[in-house]
């Protein structure tokens, strides 16, 4: 039986940070989370909305939530508690249309004795604030592109140097 990865501490100073840059906290996510700088891009936004759920900064994903944003936060007594364990940020489309990114995402966690994942891909607007994420486009991975039929005159797949309709 394969070991299952150990769900990610909560962030700190000096540490790497756990949205998985490879840049340390305090220079990544923390001044983000700390409301000190907003985040420069749709994917830096991501990644700290990521990194609140690993530190239990529900506050932050409320603020950063446009469905939420403009209310007040009021903190819940039973939280959900999910053992995060990694963040892959697939494909960043910056300016979709101005002032509109996506961001397509796979967040993984661990729960009794199985790793899932979160794939999803997202959408965030920029306001004058900076970035703010409005709404998920699609939950589940990327749908599968069928191949494109080979024409009439093209040669074979098969290798035989043969045209396609001969074959």
């Amino acid at each position: 039986m394969s070991k299952l990865p150990a769900a990610l501490t909560a962030p700190q100073p000096g540490l790497p940070c756990s949205c998985g840059s490879g840049k340390l906290f305090e220079l990544c996510c923390e001044p983000i989370l700390k409301g000190t700088r907003p985040a420069a891009t749709a994917e830096e936004l991501m990644r700290s909305r990521f990194t609140a759920h690993v530190a239990r900064d529900y506050a932050h994903l409320h603020r950063s939530y446009a469905g939420t944003a403009s209310e007040a936060y009021v903190e819940l007594p039973d939280e959900p508690s999910i053992g995060w364990t990694r963040l892959e940020v697939h494909h960043h489309e910056p300016n979709v249309q101005p002032d509109i990114s996506h961001v397509e995402f796979s967040a993984f966690y661990v729960d009794a004795n199985h790793e899932y994942v979160l794939q999803e891909k997202a959408e965030f607007r920029r306001q004058p604030g900076g970035w703010i994420y409005t709404r998920p486009l699609r939950t589940g991975p990327a749908p599968v592109k069928a191949a494109a039929k080979p024409g009439r005159n093209d040669p074979c797949s098969c290798g035989s140097d043969k045209k396609y309709k001969h074959c």
